[in-house]
């Protein structure tokens, strides 16, 4: 029960520190301390009444628990192996590329639905909006360390040339030197920015691969925790088998 109230606590803990485009972990984990809180009364009232069925129930139910912690934490792991950032020369931050990301990903992001959602909801952030409030000369933006998605939704790729006047507006009468698309999709509109960008898709897989990362590692601790719990159940069990079969 105090576990399922962590994992739960946890849940709240991430979606208190994250805007509302950045939850899709949040319910999930909050839903999985819940899954664990049922179960685990189960067990409770089970070996409070020393009732055999109800501690075979709590054993089968926090199984199955585990082998999808188990998968899911696999799957994390292998879905976020893939993609990291470029370092550029005089930047203090790296700049991300989607292709270097899994075809998971690629497939998430590339959906026009789910990418016309994500997007209305980083316009609407603080990402971009902010950048000309914290960095009020152009030599603080050049030396800031930016967030993957600060780097890749709020500026043109560097590739592109484009000189930066402020941290939310550049020259865009330059002829770009490249021919990434990007360059040409880049737009000093709040609205427009480099929304539509594949720089910024991989500013938001790097983000996305980031959380996966840190909720499985909280899984494989989470994992161990509840193995040794399914152990201490098993014997709780036995015993409750033992006690019926000598009344």
């Amino acid at each position: 029960m105090l576990l399922a109230v962590a994992v739960i606590g946890f849940g709240v803990w991430m979606g208190a520190h994250h805007d509302t485009c950045r939850k899709s972990l949040t319910l999930p984990v909050i839903g999985l301390g819940a899954v664990i809180l049922v179960v685990s009364i189960i067990g409770f009232l089970g070996a409070l009444k020393n009732n055999s069925i109800l501690l075979w129930i709590y054993l089968i139910l926090l199984c199955i628990i585990l082998v999808a912690i188990l998968v899911f934490t696999v799957l994390a792991f292998i879905v976020t192996n893939n993609g990291s950032g470029h370092n550029v020369s005089g930047l203090r931050y790296k700049e991300y590329q989607l292709q270097d990301y899994s075809t998971w990903f690629l497939k998430q992001l590339n959906n026009s639905h789910n990418w016309e959602h994500l997007k209305s909801c980083l316009v609407k952030s603080d990402d971009c909006n902010n950048l000309s409030k914290r960095y009020r000369t152009l030599k603080q933006f050049k030396s800031a360390k930016l967030s993957p998605i600060e780097a890749g939704c709020c500026r043109p790729p560097s590739e592109c040339g484009y000189p930066a006047v402020n941290a939310s507006f550049y020259d865009l009468s330059f002829h770009p030197i490249s021919s990434n698309k990007d360059c040409r999709l880049y737009k000093n509109s709040k609205a427009i920015k480099c929304y539509n960008c594949d720089s910024c898709k991989a500013g938001v897989a790097q983000y996305m691969k980031t959380e996966w990362r840190v909720v499985a590692i909280f899984n494989c601790i989470l994992f161990v925790v509840l193995s040794m719990i399914y152990f201490v159940g098993c014997c709780a069990r036995r015993n409750a088998a033992r006690s019926n079969s000598k009344v």
